[in-house]
């Protein structure tokens, strides 16, 4: 998918060496099309790899997108270059007035923390609370998943014995659910995580539909509002060495818990490259969003995106 990114933008640079197909402002500029608009909020301490694993799978359907990334203005990170925030990212106060075809919401390094000891915690929810009336679908993922399901609908998180580390297999519950268009029956996708949520739980809520479990991992994806909210657990957009650099930094904090991750190495040598076992579901995963619950969902009078309403 043409991506409208500006020129010097890291991730470009990143992506042309893996033959990704990426596009400048300036180029385009010179197509007469609306672009779907795009807001990230990346909480992810590393954010120039956060922003580059999202292009890359953002990058793969021929619509032509605008991505604005959003930082918060009550949390300042710091593994990331101050240049690099003044450049592309823009606090929530400037475009609060905005709306957006699609919002994606990444995970945090916060999740053994309670919600409401979140220092941004009330920032965030009024993110949330935001993106119901003023974004077509929000896509959220891992730790936001667990804090958007607990804001809206009471969903607890719980601790697990031993972190979720790893790739795991995953079924569809709704085979005919657009968002699985094209998926095998079973598929993989990575976890990495300290908590989990109660399937039970989720039930009891009419407005929830688990769409997809693992038995070893859990839920993964959730909807609500028929479509208008994804609640994604696992990480489908880890780059093929993510998980290993993980595992290395732990090993390097000389943690005694740290294990390797599951299904991830070849004959489970972390000496060896990992087997990538979910590319092609993590590709359709985004693409499907995009085209089913985004693309084909927003009006074209991007501020009729309030005429939805909240329900």
């Amino acid at each position: 998918m043409p991506l409208n990114l500006p020129h010097n933008l890291p991730a470009i640079e990143i992506l042309s060496k893996e033959h990704i197909f990426v596009m400048n402002d300036l180029r385009a500029s010179t197509q007469d099309i609306r672009p779907l608009k795009i807001a990230v909020l990346n909480l992810m301490p590393l954010k120039i790899t956060t922003e580059t694993d999202l292009i890359r799978l953002l990058s793969n359907s021929p619509l032509q997108i605008e991505i604005d990334f959003v930082q918060l203005e009550t949390h300042f990170p710091k593994n990331t270059p101050i240049e690099h925030l003044l450049e592309f990212y823009k606090p929530f106060s400037s475009i609060r007035n905005n709306f957006y075809d699609g919002f994606i919401v990444t995970g945090a390094p916060v999740e053994l923390l309670p919600f409401e000891k979140v220092n941004y915690w009330q920032e965030l929810t009024d993110i949330f609370n935001w993106a119901r009336t003023h974004v077509t679908s929000t896509f959220y993922i891992c730790w936001a998943a667990q804090a958007a399901m607990y804001h809206f609908y009471g969903i607890n998180k719980y601790p697990l014995e031993k972190k979720l580390f790893g790739v795991f297999k995953h079924k569809i519950n709704d085979p005919s659910f657009p968002l699985f268009r094209g998926f095998d029956d079973e598929f993989y996708a990575p976890h990495s995580r300290h908590t989990t949520v109660s399937i039970e739980e989720i039930n009891e809520h009419p407005e929830l539909t688990v769409l997809s479990q693992s038995d070893e991992a859990g839920v993964y994806i959730v909807s609500s509002r028929g479509g208008r909210e994804f609640y994604v657990t696992g990480h489908s957009e880890y780059s093929p060495l993510t998980l290993h650099n993980e595992y290395m930094r732990d090993v390097k904090k000389g943690l005694k818990s740290v294990e390797l991750p599951i299904n991830y190495y070849r004959n489970n040598d972390p000496a060896q490259p990992p087997i990538v076992l979910w590319r092609s579901h993590a590709n359709l995963l985004f693409i499907n969003w995009l085209n089913y619950f985004v693309y084909q969902a927003t009006p074209f009078d991007i501020k009729k995106i309030q005429e939805l309403g909240e329900l």
